[in-house]
């Protein structure tokens, strides 16, 4: 698919762009090319178009450029970031999603790591027919979870965790709230939930990725308490330490803020995160910020996922019912 194509496809089918209407694309250096293809997929929608490229920098960014938070002054429908997706820019990158939403007016596709391969032949390479196949199994998949009061999750790898959903509404990114104005990730692929912060209780086996850091070489084993991580092993020294600053950042960073399923039929499993976390029959569990979500609390300057692979999981619901919604990483319905 050409990648304009599939930019416009996006920009219609998930953030319901319609003509004359205002959209910023920040993009870094790095991203230009893609940053080209969303530009073009604007234009051909009669959007009013501006690009905006971030110079190339060694260090981690650690604040809005002056000349960016400018223009994010000027009212604008929507945003498009397309970012470098390394785990120490985190924090500047929730700190501009949150200038970019907070009047809860304007939309914004956040894309922290895409790459041109995403929208012609990965996640992002979908047509209108095929964004409304994935928003209609989201719905479907949403009503299965309706009432679910406790999600137990567990995998080959050794993963064993429960955790509480009550009153915490599940939602997905693959299409516009309307109502919320929740920002989303491009390319789309999810149904989320923010579990309630002290709840979640086992052991996390990350097998595939985290977020920030792409695939990994050995397992993560994460031991949580009370919603917080009390241990974290791996043979992997690097990302060992990498995790462990991680969850230093503040003291909300180790503390859960959102667990997840994939459903994008398109996303593969590769090296950047954004799209991994999509592939169809995984879940993911996030640790740190999770305030823009239906009933969150963490406040957390932070924000690291961790894909789990072949899960299996049961939910009970008010009413004492227990489903299946996955089985080794299949959908039972």
């Amino acid at each position: 698919m050409e990648a304009s194509e599939a930019a416009k496809n996006a920009l219609k089918s998930v953030l319901e762009a319609s003509s004359n209407e205002r959209i910023l694309i920040v993009c870094d250096e790095e991203k230009a090319e893609v940053g080209e293809a969303f530009a073009n997929g604007a234009l051909d929608l009669d959007l009013w178009t501006r690009l905006v490229i971030l110079k190339k920098q060694k260090e981690p960014r650690t604040q809005i450029p002056q000349h960016l938070q400018k223009l994010l002054a000027d009212k604008t429908d929507i945003y498009i970031n397309l970012l470098r997706g390394n785990r120490e820019e985190t924090p500047f990158r929730i700190q501009l999603i949150k200038t970019q939403t907070h009047d809860h007016k304007s939309r914004l596709g956040h894309c922290p790591g895409v790459t041109v391969d995403m929208l012609t032949e990965g996640a992002l390479a979908l047509k209108i027919e095929e964004h409304k196949r994935m928003q209609a199994h989201a719905q479907k998949l949403m009503s299965a979870l309706e009432d679910t009061v406790t999600v137990e999750v567990c995998s080959p790898a050794g993963t064993s965790l429960t955790l509480c959903t009550q009153n915490r509404r599940f939602f997905t990114d693959t299409q516009l709230d309307w109502k919320t104005m929740k920002w989303m990730n491009l390319p789309t692929g999810e149904v989320i939930v923010a579990p309630v912060e002290d709840s979640l209780n086992g052991e996390l086996v990350c097998d595939m990725a985290i977020g920030g850091m792409g695939k990994l070489r050995k397992p993560v084993k994460v031991t949580v308490k009370n919603g917080k991580v009390e241990n974290v092993v791996s043979q992997d020294s690097e990302h060992l330490r990498r995790i462990k600053e991680t969850f230093q950042t503040d003291k909300w960073a180790d503390v859960v803020g959102e667990f997840a399923f994939g459903i994008n039929p398109k996303a593969r499993f590769v090296d950047e995160f954004l799209e991994a976390e999509k592939v169809l029959g995984t879940v993911h569990v996030a640790f740190g910020a999770n305030t823009d979500m239906p009933g969150g609390k963490n406040p957390s300057k932070n924000h690291m996922d961790m894909l789990i692979s072949e899960p299996t999981v049961r939910v009970t619901k008010q009413n004492k019912e227990t489903v299946t919604i996955l089985k080794q990483g299949r959908f039972q319905n």
